[in-house]
């Protein structure tokens, strides 16, 4: 039971990050406009990001008392400390610890400032590759049709909106004129 709990708990917080990743995603690029609020849309983020990290300690605590392959704390805590899927696993011990990091900056944006909490953000990015690739090779299911859907859809809604978004990025941003220095305008204004 508890190897079921741990497969399906992955997949839970897998799905929950690649949703937050995505709700953060048209936040930051605004691309429904006002259509969508984007307060609600970025609770929704926020929550999203939450909820991935619970379902992460369910996959964890569940690792640690199932018997097929025996995680000790440190293997389930610390990169590299894994004899089973080393590579694999570490990669998921990066990923927690990194959702962990950007979810924690939603509540203390007041205090590291807008420009750190913006640059830390973007490893929430780091943190999807790194989960993706984690749950392909740690994956004990990842031969199933439904995972692969799972992995490649959640992949590529990502990619696109990442595309989208440095796309739109570069459409909001004017060039900024140079203001004319006040001698050339009184000169231009003589008849």
């Amino acid at each position: 039971m508890t190897w079921e709990i741990a497969r399906a708990s992955g997949f839970v917080a897998y799905g929950l990050l690649a949703a937050s990743v995505v709700a953060g995603l048209l936040v930051s690029s605004k691309l429904f406009g006002r259509a969508v609020p984007p307060k609600a849309l970025t609770y929704l983020h926020e929550g999203l990001a939450v909820s991935s990290l619970l379902a992460v300690a369910v996959h964890l605590v569940a690792l640690a008392v199932d018997t097929y392959v025996e995680f000790d704390l440190a293997a389930l805590l610390l990169p590299g400390a894994s004899e089973w899927g080393t590579q694999a696993v570490s990669l998921g011990v990066v990923a927690m610890w990194t959702m962990l990091i950007v979810t924690v900056s939603f509540y203390v944006r007041s205090r590291i400032g807008q420009k750190a909490w913006r640059t830390l953000h973007y490893a929430s990015f780091g943190a999807f590759v790194a989960a993706f690739a984690h749950g392909i090779m740690a994956g004990t299911d990842t031969g199933n049709p439904v995972a692969l859907v799972l992995y490649g859809s959640t992949g590529g809604l990502i990619a696109v909106l990442i595309v989208g978004r440095i796309l739109l990025a570069g459409e909001t941003r004017r060039p900024v004129r140079a203001a004319a220095p006040a001698s050339a305008a009184r000169e231009s204004a003589r008849p």
